[in-house]
């Protein structure tokens, strides 16, 4: 689905089929030149169309958007990073995040949240979120230097460090008030699973990347 990684030849035909299905222009995706940042855009109108037919007009070093604006198709870009979907029903807002170590250090999760709060009022007990398929715990394995990056998440086995993405994420989403009965995790690792899904630490640098959408109506 990238434009920039992997083989990218089908990428555009791959977008339109896609999306086609979702009822959704692929002329209208807004995609980022994601940074492994923690930096989140309030998307708008003048964003539409962002990336769609190239890497190139992407918006710039951002990891994730927040909307309130209907028929904006939001767009990230993942193969072992998580993406996350967060939905405010009552407010009709949502949230789509790409989720690596490096953003997840920088709380990009919360500050996800805190600009939907900031932007539209939205109160956390409100919020629904979505982990994607992401590499898990079972398979991340991270050197011992992480310690000095997350006091939470990082699971010890024989000697070894393995990092739990969507445990931290979870931890913050809870932290933040949003209720756990409203977090929905796949559950799937791309590693474990790599036959089917894109995986970095499995394929290296050729790896194609999985394109994560979400619209309000």
């Amino acid at each position: 689905m990238s434009f920039f990684y992997g083989d990218t030849k089908e990428s555009l035909n791959n977008r339109k089929n896609f999306l086609a299905g979702l009822g959704i222009n692929y002329r209208d995706l807004i995609c980022a030149k994601q940074v492994h940042s923690g930096r989140v855009r309030y998307a708008k109108e003048e964003d539409k169309g962002s990336g769609a037919l190239s890497y190139d007009n992407s918006i710039p070093d951002t990891d994730a958007f927040i909307t309130d604006k209907k028929n904006l198709p939001l767009a990230v870009f993942t193969a072992d990073c998580l993406s996350i979907f967060l939905y405010a029903p009552k407010a009709s807002v949502i949230g789509l995040i790409h989720a690596g170590w490096r953003s997840t250090k920088e709380n990009i999760t919360t500050k996800a949240v805190q600009l939907m709060k900031k932007e539209f009022d939205i109160h956390a007990e409100d919020l629904c979120a979505g982990f994607g398929p992401a590499i898990r715990e079972c398979c991340y394995e991270v050197s011992a230097e992480f310690k000095d990056n997350f006091v939470y998440g990082l699971k010890q086995k024989s000697g070894r460090y393995y990092l739990a993405l969507a445990g931290i994420n979870k931890k913050e989403l809870l932290d933040l008030g949003v209720c756990e009965a409203n977090i929905f995790d796949s559950g799937i690792c791309t590693s474990c699973r790599n036959s089917e899904f894109f995986s970095y630490r499995k394929e290296g640098r050729g790896s194609g990347r999985m394109m994560s959408v979400m619209m309000l109506r």
